[in-house]
């Protein structure tokens, strides 16, 4: 249960409801993102409110930026500040769009660049090693699990380290899987990622054969009645937690050295660059990952004209 929020006055405390409402249920976010986007809203509204504000009509872009110049003073990073910044500018625009604010001052708000890098990409002979390598424990499990249940949780760490790959899905959609998602006869895979928007993934022979072995030989060793229809289940039967995903991920990447400890995301990075190195055009890629906006895709053209740049200079005699 989502601790409670700190009290604000009555018209702010509203408005900041009638937010929440709008970003849970309208939009539909996430339930990290809405808990996100409401801590840094009700951070400028305790600021406004310690200012003599009592309504939203009261935040102007003077507010905002004496807020933000705060956030700067007490150290946050760009990334977090740019993250505010934004949570913000969403807010001002909703309250301008229902009459609670005459004018909106977010767009006035400047936002820190932050420079767009990516995490270093595995090699495709990397990912090759890692999918290849046996299975590395990723945690201890419960006590007085048996041999069958571990060997169920090996072919499920081979299945999640496999799909994700294959698909570059991200940790939590692979999570949100659940039994019928997966057609093994199209090897495609139904994903309901960012905003409840619905995709569908294509995937590889060798992640459909992993998840058709967990699902035959590992899932109904560990089912148990709470587990519903999960794809993939923890050690005690519940649908799989994104951070045991993460240790997987974590542990299979370390079972092989030299390989950088990236977790899920990193292999997500992978896929994308390896597609694009592969041929596959970018809206295609843009498609597959689940991004709404093309030029979150673009980042990784980035990646693979630095890896064409380096073949150059390695192989051309007058580079």
């Amino acid at each position: 249960m989502a601790s409670p929020l700190p009290a604000l006055p009555a018209r702010l405390d509203a408005a900041r409801e009638q937010f929440r409402h709008h970003i849970e249920a309208e939009r539909g976010l996430s339930r990290h993102t809405v808990r996100a986007y409401l801590g840094d809203v009700t951070s400028l509204l305790e600021h406004a409110a310690a200012g003599g504000a009592t309504a939203p009509a009261d935040l102007d872009i003077g507010t905002l930026r004496a807020w933000l110049a705060g956030q700067h003073g007490s150290g946050h990073s760009r990334a977090t500040l740019a993250r505010r910044a934004a949570a913000v500018r969403t807010f001002t625009a909703f309250a301008h769009a229902r009459g609670l604010l005459a004018a909106d001052p977010g767009p006035l708000l400047g936002m820190p660049r932050i420079p767009r890098r990516l995490p270093e990409v595995l090699r495709q002979d990397q990912v090759a090693a890692v999918l290849e390598a046996p299975g590395v424990p990723a945690a201890p499990t419960p006590r007085g699990t048996t041999s069958r249940q571990d060997a169920a949780l090996a072919l499920r760490d081979t299945a999640i380290v496999e799909l994700l790959y294959a698909t570059g899905i991200r940790v939590g959609e692979l999570c949100g899987l659940d039994v019928g998602d997966l057609d093994a006869e199209r090897r495609t895979v139904r994903v309901l990622g960012k905003g409840n928007r619905e995709r569908t993934v294509p995937a590889g022979i060798p992640a459909v054969r992993a998840v058709g072995a967990w699902a035959r030989s590992g899932r109904p060793v560990l089912v148990t009645h709470g587990s519903g229809h999960a794809l993939f289940l923890g050690a005690r039967g519940k649908r799989l937690d994104p951070r045991t995903a993460r240790r997987v991920v974590h542990a299979r990447l370390a079972g092989v050295p030299g390989t950088p400890d990236s977790g899920p995301h990193g292999l997500r990075h992978a896929a994308a660059t390896h597609l694009l190195e592969g041929g596959a055009d970018l809206r295609s890629v843009q498609e597959i990952l689940g991004h709404a906006s093309l030029t979150s895709t673009q980042i990784y053209t980035h990646v693979t004209v630095e890896r064409l740049q380096t073949a150059y200079r390695q192989a051309h005699p007058r580079a």
